[in-house]
């Protein structure tokens, strides 16, 4: 679970345990209408290495037909008799080009750090594998020389070390190969539930040697994060009409439903529900029945889904056509949101004094990237990869924004700048100079993996604001900038929407769950080369970008 900002930062600021914020407003739809999405930039179609949107049937078939061959594929590319291959998902490109994601499994045993793309031209003939691990998946034996109940007794303290008041974990643990840190080994991977110090949702893994007790990684599965709307002026909506009541459900894009949570923090919440059609407000409010925070939510969802399909042919979070969902009024006070894959949904806060919910587009656009980045990259949620994944939600939260299009919540390189988190009207995060919010990185260091990774984030988004504006003082849509380089270099940006392609398709076909900042400076030359060409202005600038923040 990703949430919007660090933990310890939230609770010097969040007085009470949580809040939640939800309300929205349509006109004039209704049964099975879907507002028109605010237009954007489309993905470029005429390059041969860009994705193509396949339809539900399509991926569900492409889906099927690589898993009939997963046994052929693992043979191929060299895995053990015990290996086994399960598609996780499927990238197309215009070429015929297909990328196919893999989980793997050794003896019946998930492989933790074990997923790979392997890349098919249209042809069938094999052009690569891009492997989480190089190492062999190989254990001594699949039976355990410690009990489960110990490795359960571990994963507790840990989570009671970092707040938690659970006393039991969620389910019992379960055997495991942990392989993303090297030499593979026979493992237990525990959950923990619960709640956080500051209200938000637990979901702590940890993960624990079989054999000799000894904890080997921790992540947080959290991550954190017409209607009259508080930070989008007034929206048009996807909703229903069941009977004489309209619903806020949004059948044109997946079946996107907005929930209040009413101050509670468990459960789905009651699906906001009116007469008229007629959502919310514009204004803040503490009520926990409000609808304009709602509003916010399911705006953010539409047109992040709308970003989404049209500017990379990807159909909702999993690619399949189906929407996560939005709860709203989450707890009393709690200043974050935060994307969980356990509901597949995502969950908003109301702020301070419950009138500032965190519901902004940016942070809408966050939070379901999260989904996006677990359901292809699964980048993991600590070290280098979880500042990378934090990066993520920021660079797609950015372009979410800017696709919109919205006067009143214009694009810009500022994340989280509608919702006064800092309660001075400053931003939560820069992508300029990201050192600016005070704890951010602007460079990478071999100490990077060590800090949290909503500070790690900092040397990608730099990267990602120098590959699309370029390096030095420049003001853009009314807002100035100034971005410094660690070699002192002048950068000449390529453009957003080619930024944003370039980091999509790396994050879809070239990343994998323990990419790190080197790795993902191969992975974005790797997606700029088939976009644009190895020789392309556009390739030489992403090496030039990622110089500059110091990934050589």
């Amino acid at each position: 679970m990703s949430s919007l900002f660090a933990r310890h930062k939230r609770t010097t600021l969040a007085a009470a345990t949580a809040v939640a914020a939800g309300a929205l407003l349509t006109t004039g739809l209704t049964a099975g209408s879907a507002a028109a999405g605010p237009s954007g930039p489309s993905a470029p179609r005429a390059l041969p290495g860009a994705p193509v949107l396949l339809s539900d049937s399509a991926r569900t078939a492409l889906v099927q037909e690589q898993q009939r061959s997963a046994t052929a594929t693992a043979q191929e590319i060299g895995l053990g008799a015990k290996e086994k291959l399960v598609v996780k998902d499927v990238v197309k490109d215009v070429d015929g080009t297909v990328h196919t994601r893999y989980e793997r499994t050794y003896d019946g045993l998930p492989v933790l750090g074990g997923d790979l793309v392997v890349h098919r031209a249209k042809s069938g003939a094999t052009q690569g594998v891009t492997r989480a691990t190089n190492a062999a998946i190989e254990v001594a034996t699949v039976t355990p020389k410690i009990a489960a109940d110990r490795a359960e007794q571990q994963a507790l303290g840990a989570a009671k070390a970092a707040g938690s008041s659970k006393t039991a974990a969620d389910s019992a643990p379960r055997k495991v190969i942990w392989a993303a840190d090297g030499k593979p080994v026979l493992a237990y991977e525990t959950v923990v539930g619960g709640l956080q110090d500051d209200g938000t949702p637990n979901e702590l893994h940890v993960i624990t040697d079989a054999a000799t007790g000894a904890k080997l990684h921790e992540y947080q599965g959290i991550e954190t994060g017409s209607g009259k709307s508080l930070y989008s002026g007034t929206v048009t909506l996807g909703t229903y009409k069941s009977g004489t009541t309209y619903q806020l459900y949004d059948t044109g894009r997946g079946g996107h439903k907005t929930y209040n949570l009413a101050r509670k923090t468990n459960g789905t919440g009651t699906l906001f529900t009116d007469a008229d059609d007629v959502w919310g407000t514009g204004t803040a409010s503490s009520s926990s029945t409000d609808q304009t925070a709602a509003v916010d939510a399911a705006y953010g969802a539409q047109v992040t889904w709308d970003f989404y399909k049209n500017s990379f042919g990807r159909n909702g979070i999993k690619n399949d056509g189906k929407a996560a969902y939005s709860r709203v009024h989450y707890g009393n006070q709690y200043v974050n949101a935060f994307w969980s894959d356990s509901c597949f949904c995502m969950t908003y806060g109301d702020g301070y004094g419950n009138t500032n919910p965190l519901t902004s587009l940016d942070v809408a656009g966050h939070e379901m990237s999260h989904g996006v980045t677990s359901n292809t990259a699964g980048l993991n949620y600590s070290g280098e990869s979880g500042g990378l994944n934090e990066a993520t939600s920021d660079i797609f939260g950015t372009g979410v924004e800017y696709y919109a299009n919205n006067s009143a919540d214009k694009g810009d390189y500022l994340i989280g700048e509608k919702i006064d988190i800092n309660g001075d009207g400053t931003p939560l995060r820069y992508m300029d100079k990201p050192s600016k919010d005070g704890a951010s990185k602007d460079y990478w260091s071999s100490s990077l993996g060590s800090v949290d990774v909503h500070y790690s984030s900092g040397p990608a988004n730099h990267f990602f604001f120098l590959l699309a504006e370029g390096s030095g003082a420049k003001t853009i849509d009314g807002v100035s900038y100034n971005s410094p380089t660690y070699n002192g270099a002048t950068v000449t940006g390529i453009g957003r929407a080619k930024a944003l392609q370039i980091w999509y398709k790396a994050l879809t076909t070239y990343m994998t769950s323990t990419t790190n900042y080197k790795g993902a400076r191969t992975a974005t030359l790797n997606a700029a080369s088939a976009l644009y060409g190895s020789t392309s202005t556009e390739y030489k600038t992403v090496a030039a970008a990622w110089t500059a923040i110091n990934v050589n």
